[in-house]
């Protein structure tokens, strides 16, 4: 079992910032990979940003630049995310898979996820 909770949306202006926080545990998680996921409503569930344990990021084209994505520790990892565009608007999860090094794995537990939303 891996246990998830994701935190820190809200509703800010366009050129805002918000920083989402993610906590993970459970006797299954290894601790290798995390990542953000999001998806808007009628769209597709999207990769935003993933870490692995040693620190190597993969972010998706169109938050290069603006997003960060961290770890504060094996079980805590952050997004801070500067300059929103209304297109980020969406609910946000944190998402976990269950590899203890290498490639990370396909991702299988979530949290509840946590709104942003981004007006113009």
């Amino acid at each position: 079992q891996m246990w998830v909770k994701d935190s820190g949306g809200g509703s800010v202006q366009a050129g805002g910032s918000l920083r989402l926080s993610c906590e993970a545990s459970g006797p299954a998680y290894s601790g290798n990979c995390l990542g953000w996921f999001r998806q808007a409503p009628g769209g597709e569930r999207e990769l935003v940003a993933e870490i692995d344990r040693d620190g190597t990021v993969k972010y998706a084209d169109s938050v290069k630049g603006r997003f960060i994505v961290s770890r504060e520790s094996k079980k805590t990892m952050y997004l801070q995310m500067d300059n929103l565009k209304p297109d980020d608007s969406a609910m946000y999860y944190c998402e976990t898979e269950s590899s203890s090094n290498g490639p990370c794995l396909e991702y299988t537990s979530w949290g509840q996820g946590t709104q942003v939303t981004v007006s113009s």
